[in-house]
């Protein structure tokens, strides 16, 4: 991938609401051009802007699943638990008998409905592990540059928001009607136009620039850049399943975040208490990774690894009302 192209993804992972003529003023490149380069990764690589709620300040709780399935019937399941909205990450892992899948409810209802009666109902699931999600280290609000952090401190300065990073203890916010109406759309294209969300919310464009600049403000609101990573020649993912002492899971999560080969890390709940995805470019580097890097972290007992095979979602979307799953999809 050219350089432009990489300085583009960079700039719209600092921040994916950012015009294309300031990306293009600090890149040094004509407006033309980025919009050329822009409309290209859109149809060669899949590129879009997504807005996503920060979780804990809008009520909602996330969950990681594990779930180990009939091999045969592991792909159709990842499918409809991909479909549903309430679903953010979903992911094929140890050669096709694992689902991994991150979940975010608002109640213990919307949970149980999914762990409790569908999941368990069906043929094809094995076992099912279920593991709150406590402290983000890296991943989600806090942006992996991965093998596109190619800007300079002056750029990256230059295209940072105003706003402050969001984080999972930012004040609660009570969510209006005018809000989930903007944030159905964002979760389709971040990049959606005052002008145009006004349209579809009916509203004066001046108030939805306010309502968003609030939700930025608040941490309630952040934007992510999705992509078909394989484009950049990322290699493929492994997810690391963690066992630390309590005394050491913060030291150990906070270098995790310092680790280039991280791109997520979290303490759970759970005897796995810790849950990193990794990207190496080959079995010899995870090797390294795993005896020279995870090896030397305090308090870890005990790791095992998931080998990532195929990503069914990559980012969730954001609706007021969820839409009823496929029925057969877990019989």
């Amino acid at each position: 991938m050219e350089s432009l192209d990489l300085q583009l993804i960079h700039a719209l992972k600092i921040d994916g609401r950012a015009p294309l003529r300031r990306i293009a003023s600090v890149l040094g490149v004509s407006d033309q051009m980025i919009a050329r380069r822009y409309a290209g990764l859109r149809e060669t690589a899949g590129l879009r802007v997504v807005g996503r709620l920060n979780p804990r300040p809008v009520g909602q709780s996330v969950w990681v699943l594990r779930l180990q399935c009939v091999p045969s019937a592991s792909l159709g399941l990842a499918e409809a638990l991909a479909r549903r909205e309430d679903t953010r990450w979903v992911k094929l892992a140890s050669g096709g008998t694992e689902i991994i899948c991150h979940l975010a409810v608002h109640s213990d209802r919307d949970r149980d409905a999914l762990l409790m009666d569908r999941i368990p109902a069906s043929r094809r699931v094995t076992s099912v592990t279920a593991h709150r999600l406590l402290r983000l280290f890296k991943g989600g609000p806090t942006t992996w540059d991965g093998p596109a952090s190619v800007l300079n401190q002056e750029q990256k300065d230059a295209l940072t928001p105003s706003y402050p990073p969001p984080d999972a203890r930012s004040t609660s916010v009570e969510l209006t009607d005018l809000d989930h109406v903007l944030l159905a759309v964002l979760a389709r294209d971040g990049r959606t136009s005052h002008a145009a969300l006004a349209v579809e919310a009916r509203c004066h464009e001046s108030t939805v620039r306010r309502r968003i600049a609030h939700l930025r403000t608040a941490g309630a609101l952040f934007f992510v850049l999705d992509i078909d990573e394989r484009t950049l020649g990322n290699p493929a993912g492994t997810a690391l399943w963690m066992s630390v002492r309590p005394s050491q899971l913060a030291a150990a999560g906070a270098a995790l975040a310092d680790h280039p080969e991280v791109a997520y890390a979290a303490a759970t709940t759970g005897p796995a208490n810790l849950l990193a995805t990794v990207l190496c470019h080959d079995d010899e580097h995870l090797y390294d990774y795993l005896t020279d890097r995870i090896g030397t972290l305090p308090g870890i007992d005990t790791v095992e690894t998931a080998p990532i095979i195929r990503t069914l979602k990559h980012t969730g979307t954001v609706a007021r009302k969820r839409g009823r799953p496929d029925a057969g999809a877990y019989e």
